[in-house]
């Protein structure tokens, strides 16, 4: 049975991501990627914009389904070598959480739902999940942060 996961990143690395094909989580661990199988959604919510920055986004930035295959480790420069997990990605805009909160039964448990996000990655239900695309669907462009210059 498929499930639905909200991973946390910032909108600069969902980007890349999306561009490529793939999602990585928690500084590249395997872990959390393994919790994740074939045909469960992915939905990605991004505190920032940039990596590391001050700048508050809180929007989800990313949708889509986990492919065929297990999580597998990449080389990237300096020796970092993180773990990732390939996923089809939806066509979606960035839509802030504002609008959700207290809608998203993970938002209901008080003043510091937000507490959850720093694991990197959790499971929601399926009614939080669709209430999250169908308002990335139909996000108002002029409320929504565009890309970041890279």
């Amino acid at each position: 049975m498929a499930k639905a996961w909200v991973a946390v990143a910032s909108a600069e690395h969902v980007r890349i991501g999306r561009q490529a094909g793939f999602m990585q989580v928690c500084h590249g661990k395997a872990s959390p990627l393994r919790r994740i199988t074939p045909g469960d959604r992915v939905i990605y919510y991004s505190p920032t914009a940039v990596f590391g920055g001050k700048d508050r986004l809180q929007a989800f930035t990313a949708i889509g389904t986990a492919r065929d295959g297990v999580p597998y480790q990449v080389e990237m420069e300096s020796g970092f070598r993180p773990w990732r997990r390939d996923v089809d990605w939806q066509p979606a805009e960035e839509t802030p959480i504002r609008s959700l909160l207290g809608r998203l039964a993970f938002t209901r448990v008080g003043p510091n739902w937000g507490y959850q996000l720093r694991f990197g990655l959790f499971g929601i239900g399926d009614e939080d999940a669709d209430m999250i695309a169908e308002a990335m669907s139909h996000a108002d462009p002029n409320t929504v942060l565009r890309d970041v210059a890279a």
